[in-house]
């Protein structure tokens, strides 16, 4: 059991998380903060299900706000390998 975990990643922008009280695959709480590169259109997206209680999605021009509330725990591992990978482009004429 995890009482508190930080991340920070870039990836076309800032991402800042925060997870509170996480046991095995689930989190009381999870926030993430986003400043992006690139503007979108504004949204709001708010799901319940499976994988977790509550989740709300806000969207506007390049700032991004991302809330979860008793879901699954956002796989940290799996970003930071694919992080990693270096991909061969093949330009086409």
């Amino acid at each position: 059991m995890k009482l508190l975990n930080l991340k920070h990643r870039e990836d076309f922008g800032h991402d800042y998380n925060v997870q509170i009280l996480t046991v095995k695959n689930w989190s009381l709480l999870q926030v993430s903060v986003s400043w992006n590169d690139h503007p979108s259109f504004p949204y709001l997206q708010v799901t319940s299900g499976s994988s977790g209680l509550l989740g709300v999605l806000f969207w506007v021009y390049k700032f991004g706000l991302d809330i979860d509330i008793l879901s699954r725990t956002w796989r940290w591992d799996y970003l930071e390998k694919e992080d990693e990978k270096e991909y061969d482009y093949i330009e086409l004429v």
